[in-house]
C-alpha cells in the first residue's frame, strides 16, 4: 500500500546520495553544453574561420538557445555547490534538500525535452546539435534518476506545507550567505515590512511617485551609497550586499527596490570612469542621497544598439551644447544629475564617438517636471514598475560645464557603460529574486485564505505545484545571483554570469508572478489585488538592463568565441 503524503517522510522524499546526484547532473548539464559547442559554433562560422554576424543573427534560435542551455549548466552548478557547502556544515536540511531536489527534477527534463526562453519559444538539443551521443550526456544514470524520482506529487506537497508553515520563509533558511548579510536581510526586511509593504499596491494604484521621506530614510539607511567605497562616503559592502537590499526591498515593492539603481550605475561609471576629483565631489553627494542621479542613455529609435546613438554634444567653450532626445528614463524629474550618453564627435557614427556627461539640472517642483533651461520632458504612462515614473526628454540648447566630462577624454562613453553592465544585471537579477518572492508568499497567503469546495483552494495538488515550483525557481537563481555578486567583489570578470543570473531571473519572476495571479483566479485580474500589480512589474525584467533575448546572445557569443 501506497504511503499518503501525511505518511511519507523525509528519507523517502529525499533521494540517497542526494549531493552527489546534484553534482552529477551538473556535470551532465556542462559536458553536453561543452560538446555541444562545436555544432553550435560551425553553423555561424564563416569562411574565414570567424564567427560571422550574419549566420549569428540567421540562426539566433539555435545561438540563443545555446546561451540558455549554459545558463541552466551554470545554474545547476551553482545550486549543487550550495548544497555541499550546506552539507558540509550540517545545515543541509529538509527543504533545502526538496528544493534542491525539485529543482533540478525540473531543470533536467528541460534540459532534455525543452528549455522555454519565453512562453512560444522552446530550445531542444536537436536544435543544437544531432550527434546522439552528445545528446545522450543528458540522460546520466544519476540525472535520469532525479528526473524520474526527484519531482513527486509527494515531494512537491511536502514542499507546499513547509512553506505554509511560515508562508513562504523557509526558503530563506539557509541562503549560504554569512551572518553578516543576514543581518542586512533582516534589518531590511523589517523596514521594508513596517515602511513599505502596507503602503505599496496603493502608490501603484495612484500612480504616485515615492514619498521623498521615504527616499530620504532610505538614504540615512545608507542604500545608495552601499557599494560605494567608505572613503569617499559609501558603505563599501560589495554587491553581495547590495543584492540583499534589492531582494528584500523589491520583495515590498519593485519602485522602491530600484530607487537605488541609478545611483548603482552612477556611483560605477564615476568609480571606474571617472578623475579624481570627479569622484571626491559626486561619490559623497551621491551616498548620502543630498542628490538623486539618473541615467540617460536610450533614445526613441535605438533601443539595445546603443552604439547608434544620435543626441549629440557640441563643445562650444567651456561648456558642452546638448540637442537631441532620449526615452525611457526613470526618476528623470525628481533627479539632480544626470549621467548623460552623447555624441560629441559629430563625424562619428558607432560607439567610438560616444561620451558620458555628468549633467546637473533642478529637481522638478510641482507643475514643471523640468525647469531647466533647454529642456524639456512628458511623461511616459506605463502598466507596472511605478514609483520613479517614466519620461521622454528633449535636449535643445541644454548645457553642460566642459569639465564634466566623464574621465575628462572624450570619446570614452560607451567602454565607460560597458563597465557598469555587471553590477547593473546582478542587480537587475537580486531584483527579479525579489519580485518572485513576493508572488510566492502572495499566491501562497491567498492559497491559504480562499476556500472552495469546503476547504482551503491550498490543499489542491495542483496548487502545491505552482508554489513548490515558485520556490525551488526563486532557489536556484538566488543561488546564481549571489554567484555573480561574489565573482564581481572579488574583482573577477562575471559579464557572463551576471548575463547568465539576469537572464533566468526574468523568466522566473515572471513565471511566479503568473502562478501567483492563476492561484487567484478571477481576483487576480482585479487591480485592488496586489497579484495584478505583481504581474505588471514582473514583466519589465526581462526588458530592461538587457532584453532577455539580447541577454542570451551576449552569453552564447561570449561562450562561442572563447577560443578563437
Amino acid at each position: 500500500m501506497t504511503a499518503t503524503v501525511a505518511q511519507e517522510t523525509t528519507e523517502t522524499l529525499i533521494l540517497p546520495g542526494l549531493t552527489a546526484l546534484l553534482r552529477e547532473a551538473a556535470g551532465a548539464a556542462q559536458l553536453f553544453v561543452a560538446e555541444a559547442k562545436p555544432a553550435v559554433k560551425a553553423a555561424i562560422t564563416g569562411a574565414n574561420g570567424k564567427i560571422d554576424r550574419k549566420l549569428a543573427d540567421d540562426q539566433q534560435h539555435q545561438v540563443h538557445g545555446y546561451g540558455w542551455y549554459a545558463a541552466y549548466a551554470e545554474l545547476l552548478n551553482q545550486v549543487a555547490g550550495w548544497a555541499e557547502r550546506l552539507e558540509a556544515e550540517g545545515k543541509f536540511g529538509e527543504i533545502e534538500a526538496l528544493l534542491a531536489q525539485l529543482l533540478v527534477s525540473e531543470y533536467c527534463a528541460q534540459l532534455v525535452g525543452g528549455v522555454p526562453m519565453n512562453q512560444g519559444e522552446i530550445v531542444r538539443p536537436a536544435h543544437l546539435v544531432t550527434d546522439r551521443a552528445v545528446m545522450n550526456r543528458l540522460f546520466a544514470p544519476g540525472v535520469f534518476k532525479l528526473m524520474v524520482e526527484g519531482g513527486t506529487q509527494a515531494v512537491k506537497t511536502r514542499i507546499a506545507r513547509r512553506l505554509a508553515q511560515a508562508r513562504g520563509r523557509p526558503t530563506l533558511e539557509h541562503t549560504g550567505l554569512d551572518e553578516t548579510f543576514e543581518m542586512v536581510r533582516d534589518q531590511f526586511h523589517a523596514f521594508a515590512e513596517e515602511k513599505v509593504t502596507p503602503f505599496a499596491h496603493e502608490w501603484h494604484l495612484k500612480d504616485q511617485l515615492i514619498p521623498i521621506e521615504l527616499v530620504e530614510e532610505l538614504g540615512a539607511l545608507g542604500v545608495f551609497g552601499l557599494t560605494i567605497p567608505e572613503e569617499y562616503g559609501g558603505s563599501g559592502m560589495g554587491k553581495t550586499a547590495m543584492c540583499v537590499v534589492s531582494e528584500e526591498l523589491s520583495r515590498a515593492w519593485i519602485g522602491v527596490g530600484s530607487l537605488a539603481t541609478r545611483s548603482e550605475i552612477a556611483g560605477e561609471l564615476i568609480l571606474t570612469g571617472g578623475t579624481e576629483e570627479q569622484k571626491s565631489y559626486w561619490l559623497p553627494k551621491i551616498s548620502d542621497a543630498s542628490i538623486l542621479p539618473t541615467a540617460v542613455f536610450t533614445e526613441p529609435n535605438t533601443g539595445s544598439d546603443l552604439g547608434s546613438l544620435r543626441t549629440r554634444a557640441e563643445l562650444k567653450g567651456d561648456q558642452y551644447v546638448v540637442t537631441g532626445a532620449k526615452t525611457w528614463i526613470t526618476h528623470a524629474a525628481r533627479a539632480d544629475v544626470m549621467t548623460l550618453l552623447v555624441r560629441t564627435q559629430p563625424d562619428t557614427t558607432d560607439y567610438r564617438g560616444l561620451s558620458m556627461l555628468l549633467a546637473e539640472k533642478p529637481r522638478g517642483v510641482e507643475g514643471n517636471d523640468f525647469p531647466a533651461d533647454g529642456m524639456s520632458g512628458g511623461e511616459i504612462g506605463v502598466i507596472g514598475y511605478r514609483g520613479m515614473k517614466e519620461y521622454e526628454l528633449g535636449f535643445d540648447g541644454f548645457t553642460v560645464p566642459a569639465e564634466n566630462l566623464l574621465g575628462g577624454v572624450p570619446g570614452q562613453g560607451f567602454k565607460q557603460l560597458m563597465a557598469t553592465f555587471e553590477s547593473a544585471r546582478i542587480q537587475t537579477a537580486a531584483r527579479a529574486v525579489g519580485v518572485a518572492q513576493a508572488a510566492l508568499e502572495t499566491g501562497l497567503g491567498y492559497a491559504l485564505d480562499r476556500k472552495q469546495f469546503g476547504q482551503a483552494i491550498f490543499e489542491f495538488p495542483r496548487v502545491h505545484n505552482k508554489l513548490a515550483m515558485m520556490a525551488a525557481e526563486i532557489m536556484g537563481v538566488r543561488q546564481l545571483t549571489y554567484f555573480a555578486a561574489r565573482q564581481k567583489d572579488e574583482g573577477k570578470r562575471c559579464d557572463l554570469e551576471a548575463g547568465m543570473a539576469k537572464l533566468i531571473a526574468a523568466r522566473v519572476a515572471w513565471a511566479a508572478a503568473d502562478n501567483a495571479l492563476q492561484i487567484h483566479g478571477g481576483n487576480g485580474f482585479a487591480m485592488e489585488y496586489v497579484a495584478s500589480r505583481l504581474l505588471a512589474d514582473a514583466r519589465i525584467l526581462n526588458i530592461f538592463e538587457g532584453a532577455g533575448e539580447i541577454q542570451a546572445q551576449v552569453i552564447a557569443r561570449r561562450l562561442l568565441e572563447e577560443g578563437n
